[in-house]
């Protein structure tokens, strides 16, 4: 088999894995929610599997500010922070996968300008802000094949400023509460 269809088996097959995950993330969405009982790594994880599905966003930040009116807020949005971004490695990797399609679409040069050009500074904004089209960054830096490495960096960088927004506000509201 030539070195061009292993490539294209290869991204067909992440992409199967990247749809499988998120199929199987929304069906079981109830039994993540158990995750909350081990305390940081269980915090860690139901970010992690929040985060893994594609476009279809389960949501983790309400979990963190619930969370952080449980535990330490700082500890809370670092857990969460680093599960959420291990978990867009999905959107990373669909993107990779499917370069050979996007290839042949007109918005995609114009993602890539987007990328290309402002890169880390994309990464770090869609990161921080609370939406669910992350993945399309995530799926621009895999077509781009932005190292993993700093894809994660920026990544994780905005998340975890992201989950101290929502750790702290959820320990403020509670202790509001609590005192009146």
């Amino acid at each position: 088999m030539p070195q061009e269809q292993h490539k294209v088996l290869l991204r067909v097959l992440v992409f199967l894995f990247t749809v499988a995950v998120t199929v199987l993330l929304i069906h079981f969405r109830e039994q993540v929610q158990c995750f909350q009982h081990y305390g940081y790594p269980g915090i860690f994880l139901v970010s992690l599997f929040s985060n893994a599905t594609l476009i279809f966003p389960i949501p983790g930040v309400m979990f963190t500010s619930a969370m952080g009116a449980v535990f330490q807020p700082f500890w809370v949005a670092i857990a969460a922070g680093a599960g959420a971004s291990l978990g867009e490695m999905t959107g990373y990797l669909a993107g990779f996968s499917g370069q050979v399609i996007a290839d042949q679409h007109g918005w995609y040069e114009r993602l890539t300008g987007w990328m290309r050009k402002y890169g880390n500074l994309t990464i770090l904004i869609m990161a921080l802000i609370p939406n669910p089209v992350f993945d399309l960054a995530g799926m621009a830096a895999g077509m781009l094949k932005m190292p993993i490495g700093r894809f994660l960096l920026w990544c994780l960088l905005g998340k975890i400023l992201k989950m101290l927004v929502f750790a702290y506000s959820g320990a403020t509201i509670f202790h509001f509460l609590n005192n009146q």
